[in-house]
Order: C-alpha cells, then structure tokens, then sequence
C-alpha cells in the first residue's frame, strides 16, 4: 500500500515524501528516532502540563526541522517513516506553521 506524508512550511510549496516499496519503521523504532529528534532539536510541549502526546512530537519536530532538515533526502525519508509508524497512518499532512495533522 502507498504510504506517504506531506509537510507545509510557510510560503513554500508541501514536501511531499513518499514511501513506496519501503518495509514499514517498527513503531518502537519510531518513538525512539522522534524522540531523539525532540530532544536534540530542544523542542518544547505544545501543552502546559507538559503531556506530550505522538501527534504533537511529530507536528513539533517538523516545525523545528523547518525547509533545511526536510531538503536532507535521508532525514526526511526517516522522518515520513516514524510519523506513518506512530501514527497508524498510511497519509499524513503535517502543516507545521499551524501545527496541525491531518490524515
């Protein structure tokens, strides 16, 4: 099945990514790898009780990433793969001036 995720930065066209023949990321792999991103980006919570929840982790570490991370072809393919994977999603559209997801 085709997997595929779309990141919007402000003033420029989505990043579309997409995952074609790829096996899918563990999903334990995943929380690993965006975590890691989360905290060497020094990323904040979204919420102020500091509950994070795997959708905001994905919207706040594409927000941090910005253009320059996603023009890195392997960090991007990464990226796309643990968001489909803790998400349960096989499409994902992350606008992260908003910091929204959609499916």
């Amino acid at each position: 099945m085709r997997r595929q995720v779309s990141v919007t930065f402000k003033n420029l066209p989505p990043v579309p990514i997409e995952l074609h023949e790829e096996p899918p990321m563990p999903r334990d792999q995943a929380r690993q790898w965006l975590d890691e991103q989360f905290i060497a980006m020094e990323c904040e919570p979204l919420r102020a009780t500091g509950k994070l929840l795997m959708a905001d982790r994905v919207v706040v570490v594409a927000q941090a990433a910005g253009p320059e991370k996603f023009a890195d072809a392997q960090w991007a393919n990464t990226f796309a793969h643990a968001a489909c994977a803790v998400l349960g999603k096989q499409s994902v559209n992350i606008d992260a001036d908003s910091l929204t997801i959609t499916y």
